[in-house]
Formats: structure tokens, C-alpha cells, sequence
């Protein structure tokens, strides 16, 4: 899931640790996160855009 979300993690080094530390969630949530259990939040969603991706789109980036 996710699939342009963790293609853009890759080219630009961020990690799921990353991710999890810009939220304030554990681990084990963002991992299940990406397995869409639950999906992201909108607001997760735009917190991880505006801190990582702010020249790419909500759309592109979580294009299920």
C-alpha cells in the first residue's frame, strides 16, 4: 500500500522511523499504518507531506 509514499522514502532516505518520530507514534503503528490498519489520518498525512514531500501532493503520495 502506499506504493508512491515509500517509492519517494526511498529516493529521498527517509525511513519508517522517520515517519513514525515526525508523528509521535511507535513503530509497530506506523508499520501497520502503511498496511492500511488503519490508513493514515488526514492529518498524519499532511504532516508527513509538509515535513518530508512539501514539492509532491497528498494525491500522489498516498495513491492507494
Amino acid at each position: 500500500m502506499y506504493k508512491n509514499l515509500l517509492a519517494e522514502m526511498s529516493r529521498s532516505g527517509v525511513s519508517k522511523e522517520d515517519i513514525a518520530k515526525c508523528l509521535g507514534l511507535a513503530g509497530s503503528t506506523i508499520w501497520a499504518r502503511f498496511r492500511g490498519e488503519p490508513a493514515f489520518t488526514v492529518v498524519e498525512a499532511v504532516k508527513i507531506k509538509n515535513e518530508f514531500f512539501p514539492n509532491l501532493t497528498l494525491d500522489y503520495l498516498f495513491d492507494t
